[in-house]
């Protein structure tokens, strides 16, 4: 192999050297924060940093330290590898499974409070290159019912500024891609935009409208251990009450035994009147415990509208709503109205206890089990008959003996 000459080296060690120079302020910014989580699971956050320079930048040594509303230092995630010019990198919560289809640079642990905290990202020196102080107001941006993040408008301008934060146009926000536009009017309409007369300003403004949502909406049958894979042909069936079609956008159904977990009904997701919806573990990811659970059903305001609780799962049943009560039952039906299996009625024909002597003809013994039945009259001895005929057979004798006598003498 060729040598390299000295004045190459020296340039090489150069490039070497000047990576690992001391970063100055901003010039890696924290980007965009999933505080809330995905529609999967809250427990999906993530952080996107940015490198706003035209160099490559090592990040080994960096790392983020995270101040709690009490003003505790929470979990320090560290850092490590490089981070592109003008390029991204991305932190997600636990493993790589919260940004679905980008690999994570760097896995952390310990959740993000939705209700705002100290972020600070240092480098290996320990000098600060970017803070984001949301302890005291909450997070600047962001809406945890919608999924949508917390995005910085401009990242040459300092983190702290609430006013350089928006919140994402799409849920899910964008990680290891350029922040979302928000939508301004142009200079144009700004200018032909009439002045609002004097009076108007004196009116007040009008009121948000209040969202309320039907109720009827409930659990209806479950499958917590189905006699195939768990994980394939687990189901949670809803049924909608109500004599309308409902909208079940942004609706939520929460495992709350064990590993919690929360499925968001993604946008459009509908339910007929008098209908029912079928919601398959491969698409909500809820894991029904076998040895026992539950779940929550919650509306988008965070109004818990129907809950339900089992023990231990029998293979191969579903638990169903039938009036005011949840009942086992071998009949799956999902998608149509519950069925219980009808109860099996034994009749038992029972029998008089009746005592039978040992010596008793089997003819006796049935009549006695069947029924008893008293002979009419009275019996008598067949010695006793024999007598009296005897005695009625010599006295019918003894009236002719002497009828025959009579005759005679009469000749």
């Amino acid at each position: 192999m060729k040598k390299l000459s000295r004045p190459w080296v020296f340039l090489f060690l150069l490039l070497i050297a000047s990576s690992s120079q001391a970063a100055n302020s901003l010039d890696v910014v924290i980007n965009e924060i999933a505080w809330m989580g995905t529609s999967v699971s809250y427990n999906d956050e993530w952080i996107e940093l940015y490198n706003t320079t035209d160099s490559l930048i090592n990040l080994d040594g960096w790392f983020i330290i995270h101040f709690t509303q009490k003003g505790e230092q929470g979990s320090t995630f560290d850092l490590g590898g490089t981070i592109p010019a003008h390029g991204f990198y991305l932190l997600e919560r636990t493993d790589d499974n919260s940004v679905p289809n980008i690999t994570a640079d760097k896995i952390y642990t310990g959740p993000l409070n939705n209700n705002g905290e100290l972020l600070q990202l240092s480098d290996e020196q320990g000098t600060i290159i970017d803070l984001i102080d949301c302890i005291d107001g909450g997070w600047f941006a962001g809406d945890n019912k919608t999924k949508q993040t917390m995005e910085r408008i401009g990242p040459d301008s300092l983190g702290s500024e609430p006013e350089n934060w928006q919140t994402s146009q799409n849920p899910g926000g964008t990680p290891k891609a350029k922040n979302s536009v928000a939508i301004e009017a142009s200079s144009e309409e700004q200018i032909i935009k009439p002045e609002p007369e004097p009076e108007l300003l004196s009116q007040e403004e009008p009121q948000p409208k209040l969202i309320t949502y039907p109720s009827g909406i409930v659990i209806n049958e479950i499958l917590p251990s189905p006699e195939g894979p768990d994980e394939e042909e687990e189901w949670i069936e809803f049924f909608n009450q109500n004599d309308f079609e409902v909208d079940l956008s942004g609706w939520q159904i929460q495992d709350i035994v064990g590993k919690t977990k929360i499925y968001t009904f993604l946008e459009g997701t509908k339910i007929a009147s008098q209908g029912f919806l079928v919601l398959p573990r491969p698409e909500s990811k809820i894991t029904l415990n076998n040895d026992g659970d539950g779940l929550n059903l919650i509306q988008p305001d965070e109004k818990i509208v129907d809950t339900i609780t089992y023990e231990k799962a029998p293979k191969g049943e579903s638990y169903n709503r039938i009036d005011l009560k949840w009942i086992w039952s071998s009949i799956l039906t999902p998608g149509v109205l519950n069925q219980i299996p009808s109860p099996k009625i034994e009749i038992e024909e029972k029998q008089p206890f009746v005592k039978i002597s040992e010596k008793v003809s089997p003819q006796i013994q049935l009549a006695t089990i069947t029924k008893i039945i008293p002979k009419e009259g009275i019996s008598f001895p067949s010695n006793f008959i024999a007598f009296l005929i005897a005695i009625f057979s010599g006295v019918i004798i003894l009236i002719l003996k002497k009828k025959v006598e009579k005759i005679k003498k009469i000749d």
